[in-house]
């Protein structure tokens, strides 16, 4: 980033003192493999900005290296010397020569500057001593025709007078490196090495590196061949050689790249200059060594050869941006599998978006296949490949498709992957190699948006969480590494560490993988990291702690620098090997006092215990720190013991670092920081200057954010009030209105007087940097106001808890409620604080200083939309829309876009907490607010862009998805939001739409009835709209592979459902619909989706179930086809504009009977309460009548010659008649209410509520009937004996 490179005297220099200090001893081969890897990866490190060097600095640092070439050797000490020594200086020498090689324009004073280093890297390839193999040879041959051919684009001879300079600086440095070379022996393979380093050489040193003097070359000269010994070479070994170098000059100009036309005669020179580097090698090598040392300087292809192999060569420098990948075309529903390696980056990144696990299977189908029909015809079968292993060399490795994509990408899109890799459970980078140099990057800015929730052990018995941005967590750190060869699968034996048994998961990426087993080409040097979080369940939990785990690609001999930083931030360092001898190594290094364990495979071998005595005390190490597999021990039982081990590191350490302090060791050790460049910390700065005045997030609202507070929510009221007139009373209503508008005036001028706030002034400042300072500083901004309303959401939920123990602080207790619904912060109050000041100064007259200030503003938004930021339509606080706003944005966004401007607009709605906005990141890529205490409030929208090749076939140039808030939410509840709001909310957005996607929890209809109704009444009210939506159901958290077939009958149901509810609403509206696909598109066949839930196991650990990125696939598919022959197509901006506008014009004047289901609830409530009166009044006039007759029988007792007492005897017995009449009547309504009520037609479901009351009325009316029954009978009885009386006595 900013650190500049090392000139080539200083990597001179620092070559000759990395070899003096390399202790001798054996080597495996795994260290060589590494060690040339990384010299490719060296040789194009600092090609990013360094200029080309003159002409005389060319001369002298080609001296230089020549110089320290042979300073490398003569410092060499006796004894036998492993070939890693060599391979470092070598390493060395050719990194340092390849900073600032990125000015692909070089003149063509540069062509000779190469066949100097040529020759000085032959002659240390030519003192390689000790027996090798034929095998060997034919490798090394093999890997000379490849190196021939990488390098050379189509670069034409250097001239007669270059040629002589380059000569002579090659033969000086043969004789240098010949001078020092001990007699002895020689193989055949060592002129093969010889060869194939020379080949190498040449496609390495071809950037920029500056040629030797012609005095210099001279000199070297005379020293050279003064103790070359011959060799003895095999005739194959002459004829490999031949054969190869036949194929290199045929193959030289397969990449045509004319911008290296200048550099024709400067890339000679490196050839040599790796040849007698690779013959330098000394001791005894197996043939395992050499076959990987070939295999990697094979690798050393520089770094965009292997990026135009991806397709990615444009992007090394033109980074990717978001709006790369998110933009609609025809891959987004190409279910093709890859054919080439430049599918790979594309497939990759399309499933990662989508947070698909399978992401890292990066196999391509090639066209290699056999033809099984012709086979078929064959009488005899052919076994000769039936025991063929298949060649990975030609699939490419996972891990090089992350590393290179994560340096082809911006910082945004570095977060993205980042972000959707930790939710795949994959590691990240964290420090992640330049490929082209020594250099590595610490990707603090990747990790920054990754937010985590887990429950350590303490918190178990609490049911509480920790809820931390990753980066900011200070956690222990465990690094796993590699020294020399291992039998054991490092990344392998990892994933059985931190996962259970029941559930595997492939976390690192592994030799036993799909292409894991690829040779990595630019990946060495990657140290990836994850987490292991607990999730309080001791059963579940591996360990009881959170722990961050490293593990660092490749051999630490190799990478020295990566293996330093873990040191300094490891609590312990796992050291992977299989031979004690290598521990002599490992003792010289720094561990800055972190714990070393030594974990191999030991097998039956026997190791030397007094070698392992000497070393291990110089390592501080006790026994617990040696964990060896022993021969045929269980390797569960080894991973137990790893476990173990590891626990007993969590549990006692007090090394604990965020990865933001391991920033620090970082610039200690001259790693560069992703985020430290110019752009990203001015962004910062900004962002700091306003978020570190916030102490309290509600205070700051009130003070720096004053416009949308009280004043906008009673201009809200007025606005509804205006439009409505619902307490006009006996007022005039010209009056009314009156009065009204001046009330809004006066809230704007109160707006209009208050100053703009500092907060305000330094963010709209900001908007004002450039866009990439900009785009960063939004995000730095998101970043530090979540981790605010973090901390201040926890705070108050803690204090809740407390207060919600006793009954007593009831009052208290809706206080904090209220607290937590307002305490959150974002940038979207930012936005709308712009909003309001807009929409005031609309207010000011147009020659006004501040109206003229913020006029700009909008197009400012428009921009930010172009960017791919969420934009604000309906404020969820205020439940209401700043119209001026919005619309003015809308069509600054249509005049940057025309005459481009057609929208497709997908909107989803649905309960709270359904799903809603991970639905859309998942499908889409994008990134709506899921987290951080606070679910989305109002409706944001998005702007997805659609490639050009694909706009004729979806008829859209963009994709416009608005994400709303929850329905039927508990902050709407606490707002004293009531059902209007969830009405308003889904008329506006399924008016504004062309799909409608309506999320569900489960398969279960019931709970969207009320949804459904919503929206079938807003389409019948509002007159206005001229539009038929497509409407999908997505049923989440649905499973079983049935479920479709299971809920046909549901489904016809529903439509049963839909159908009877059109035809209510339109008959209450007075409206001809009576189907429900008369207002909106739906088919029940193709309009249900079944989503799996999200995460496969138990969070916080799990991954995304592969099931529910597959299934919304499925869904995005769905959405995103051809357009034709349907009318819900896509429409310009400008008529979104007025869609929206009115839309909500029409809410404001139409209460839509809101709430739309109080409607309904009447049609079903007057349904009920004709036949309960039917019902009712059937048993009261059967009462009645009853009373009558019993009248009629009492006072005829005359004729009946009843005596007094015979008259009380038979008004008693009529009483008891009377009250099992009314029990059998009343108990007979009531079973009619309870079959009512049984029914599924007829809307009954609205007026269930309703049961209670009418029970209760029956039983009043049972009680009134029978209290008028012995009122009745008692007068009839006191008549009756008043006439005996008066007949017997009078």
């Amino acid at each position: 980033m900013d650190s500049p490179p090392p000139t080539t005297e200083q990597s001179s220099t620092d070559c000759c003192q990395g070899h003096q200090t390399d202790p001798p001893g054996p080597q495996s081969s795994t260290d060589d493999t590494n060690i040339q890897q990384n010299t490719t990866n060296g040789n194009d490190k600092g090609q990013r900005d360094s200029p080309p060097p003159t002409t005389e600095q060319k001369g002298r640092n080609a001296g230089n290296c020549s110089a320290d070439i042979c300073q490398g050797d003569q410092t060499d000490p006796p004894g036998p010397q492993s070939s890693t020594d060599d391979t470092n200086s070598q390493q060395n020498t050719t990194n340092e020569r390849d900073k600032g090689q990125m000015d692909f324009s070089s003149s063509k004073t540069e062509q000779g500057s190469n066949a100097g280093d040529c020759a000085a890297n032959r002659c240390q390839g030519d003192q390689m001593k000790g027996s090798q193999s034929l095998t060997d040879d034919t490798n090394s041959q093999e890997n000379t025709t490849n190196g021939r051919d990488k390098g050379q684009m189509d670069i034409s001879p250097p001239t007669t007078e270059q040629k002589g300079i380059n000569a002579g600086n090659c033969s000086a440095d043969i004789c240098q490196g010949d001078q020092t070379d001990p007699p002895g022996p020689q193989s055949s393979t060592d002129d093969t090495n010889s060869q194939q380093n020379t080949t190498n050489g040449r496609d390495k040193g071809q950037m920029d590196s500056p040629p030797p003097t012609t005095e210099q070359s001279s000199t070297d000269c005379c020293q050279g061949d003064q103790t070359n010994f011959p060799a003895t070479q095999s005739s194959t070994d002459d004829t490999n050689s031949q054969q190869n170098t036949t194929n290199a000059g045929k193959d030289n100009r397969q990449m045509d790249f004319s911008s290296f036309e200048t550099e024709r005669g400067s890339n000679a020179g490196d050839c040599a200059a790796n040849r007698c580097q690779g013959d330098q090698m000394k001791g005894s090598q197996s043939l395992t060594d050499d076959t990987n040392s070939q295999e990697n300087t094979t690798n050393e292809i520089n770094l965009e050869s292997f990026l135009k192999d991806l397709g990615l060569e444009q992007h090394y420098r033109k980074k990717l941006s978001l709006q790369n990948i998110l933009q609609i075309d025809k891959k987004t529903i190409d279910d093709e599998p890859a054919k080439c390696k430049s599918h790979l980056p594309w497939h990759f990144l399309k499933k990662l978006m989508m947070v698909n696990v399978t992401a890292r299977n990066v196999k391509y189908d090639s066209d290699k296949n056999s033809n099984d029909d012709g086979m078929s015809e064959n009488t005899e079968l052919d076994f000769n490949d039936l025991f063929d292993v298949a060649n990975s060399e030609d699939m490419v490795n996972p891990l090089d498709v992350i590393t290179a994509l994560f340096l082809c990408s911006d910082g945004f899109v570095q977060q993205q992957m980042a972000l959707k890799m930790s939710m795949c459970q994959f590691p990240v980078p964290l420090l992640l190699p330049s490929c082209d140099s020594q250099q590595c990057t610490l990707m603090l800015w990747a990790m920054r948006d990754i937010v985590k929730q887990y429950r350590p052990e303490a918190l178990s018995e609490s049911k509480d969480f920790t809820e931390e941005r990753i980066v900011l967590s200070n956690l222990p750190m465990v690094s796993f590494v590699r020294l020399g060869e291992c039998s054991l699968s490092k990344s392998e034996t990892l994933n059985k560490l931190l996962s259970n048994s029941q559930q595997y998961h492939n976390i690192f990426v592994h030799h036993n993988m799909e292409c894991g087993d690829s040779p990595r080409r630019i990946s060495n040097g990657l140290t990836e990291i994850t987490w292991y979080l607990p999730c309080g369940n001791k059963n579940i939990d591996i360990f009881s702690q959170p722990v961050a785990v490293a593990n660092l690609r490749g051999d630490i001999e190799s990478f020295e620098t990566q293996y330093a930083f873990l040191c300094q931030a490891s609590a312990a360092v796992f050291v992977f090997l299989d031979k004690l001898d290598d521990l002599s190594r490992l003792s010289k290094k720094q561990h800055h006092q972190t714990q070393i364990f030594l974990v191999g495979n030991i097998g039956d071998k026997f190791p030397d215990v007094t070698f392992l005595n000497q070393v291990t005390k110089t390592l501080g190490l006790t026994k617990n720190n040696l964990l060896f597999k022993k021969n045929q021990e269980n390797y569960a039982n080894f991973i137990k013991r790893l476990r173990e081990a590891v626990s007993k590191v969590i549990s006692k350490t007090e090394r604990k670092m965020s990865i933001e302090q391991m920033a620090n060791i970082a610039h200690e050790l001259r790693i560069w920081v992703d985020e430290d460049f110019p752009e990203c910390q001015t962004a910062k700065q900004h962002a700091d200057a306003i978020t570190a005045e916030i102490q309290d997030t509600l205070t700051f609202k009130e003070e720096q954010l004053p416009l949308q507070g009280q004043i906008w929510k009673e201009l809200t009221s007025l606005e509804k009030e205006e439009f409505r007139l619902q307490k006009l009373g006996s007022e005039n209503i010209e009056k009314r209105k009156s009065d009204l508008k001046e009330k809004i005036d006066t809230l704007r001028q109160n707006q209009n007087s208050k100053d703009f706030s500092n907060a305000m002034k330094s963010f709209i400042t900001a908007l004002s940097l450039p866009q990439i300072e900009r785009n960063y500083f939004l995000k730095w901004m998101q970043i530090y106001l979540d981790d605010v309303s973090r901390i201040k959401l926890s705070e108050l939920r803690d204090l809740y808890e407390e207060k919600r123990k006793s009954s007593e602080n009831k009052e208290e207790i809706k206080q904090l409620d209220q607290q937590l619904t307002n305490s959150s912060l974002g940038t979207e109050h930012f936005f709308r604080e712009m909003g309001q000041m807009y929409e005031a100064s609309r207010f000011l007259p147009e020659t006004d200083p501040s109206r003229q200030q913020l006029k700009y503003l909008p197009e400012l938004c428009a921009q930010l939309l172009m960017d791919g930021f969420p934009f604000e339509l309906v404020d969820g606080d205020a439940s209401n829309i700043p119209l001026q706003w919005v619309s003015d944005v809308l069509s600054q966004l249509n005049e940057i876009v025309s005459p481009k401007n057609k929208i497709l607009v997908v909107t989803v709605l649905g309960v709270q907490s359904t799903g809603k906005s991970t639905l859309l990141n998942t499908m889409f890529g994008v990134q709506f607010a899921v987290s951080c205490g606070r679910c989305t409030r109002g409706a944001f929208m998005l702007l997805i862009k659609v490639h050009e090749e694909f706009k004729t076939v979806l008829n859209c140039d963009f994709i416009v998805i608005i994400d709303t808030e929850g329905l039927k939410s508990l902050e709407g509840a606490q707002l004293n939001k009531n059902r209007d709001y969830d009405n308003k909310l889904a008329t506006l957005v399924v008016g504004m739409s062309n799909i409608t996607i309506t999320n569900l929890a489960t398969e279960n209809l019931t709970e969207m009835k009320d949804i459904l109704q919503i929206v079938l009444h807003a389409f019948l009210r509002v007159r206005e709209i001229d539009k038929k939506p497509k409407c999908i159901f997505v049923h989440q958290n649905v499973s079983s592979a049935a479920a479709h077939e299971k809920n046909t009958q549901a489904q016809d149901h529903l439509l049963k459902l839909l159908n009877e509810l059109t035809q209510t609403i339109a008959q209450t509206d007075q409206k001809e619909c009576k189907s429900f696909s008369d207002i909106m598109e739906y088919n029940p066949n193709t309009g249900n989706f079944f989503i799996p839930g999200l995460w496969n196991g138990n969070p916080p650990m799990a991954p995304v179930n592969v099931g529910y990125s597959e299934a919304v696939y499925e869904l995005k598919k769905s959405l995103i086809q051809p357009m034709e022959n349907v009318d819900f197509g896509a429409y310009s901006i400008c008529k979104f504009q007025s869609c929206l506008k009115i839309l909500w014009d029409a809410i404001k004047h139409e209460n839509l009977l809101l709430s739309f289901r109080d409607s309904l609830e009447t049609v079903a409530h007057n349904r009920l309460r004709t036949e309960f009166e039917d019902w009712d009044n059937k048993f009261i006039n059967e009462v009645k009548q009853w009373i009558t007759d019993a009248e009629t029988k009492i006072s005829n007792r005359k004729s009946n010659n009843l005596t007094k007492s015979e008259t009380k005897k038979l008004v008693k017995a009529l009483k008891k008649t009377a009250t099992i009449m009314l029990s059998d009547g009343e108990r007979k309504i009531l079973d009619n209410l309870t079959q009512y009520f049984s029914q599924t037609e007829g809307l009954v479901h609205l007026v269930t509520g309703y049961r209670e009351n009418y029970e209760k009325k029956v039983k009043k009316d049972r009680q009134g009937l029978e209290k008028l029954v012995n009122t009745r009978l008692q007068m009839a009885e006191d008549i009756a004996l008043k006439r005996y009386y008066r007949q017997n006595y009078v």
